[in-house]
């Protein structure tokens, strides 16, 4: 996931290791969610009950519930203003 990546870089700047221990903790976050998909809130400015979010540390984990599966949406900074329109999801 590309938003994995630049999360990743932008903290390498200042300190590699804390890079990989946050961009670790995010994907370790998401395990067993497929057991567990309610696990997160709704997200507010979507109104769906499909598409949850996870936090951690300053970043926002966005999932959909799909019928087989879930699917992280993206993994954003609690500060950014989200747009709705911004969340790329399958139809």
């Amino acid at each position: 996931m590309a938003q994995l990546r630049h999360i990743h870089d932008y903290i390498a700047q200042d300190s590699p290791l804390y890079a990989k221990r946050v961009t670790e903790a995010l994907v370790s976050k998401t395990i067993g969610l497929d057991k567990l998909p309610h696990l997160g809130r709704t997200v507010p400015e979507l109104s769906d009950e499909a598409v949850r979010e996870l936090s951690l540390y300053s970043y926002r984990i966005l999932y959909e519930i799909k019928t087989t599966h879930i699917e992280v949406l993206a993994v954003i900074h609690k500060r950014r203003d989200l747009q709705p329109d911004e969340i790329l999801r399958e139809q």
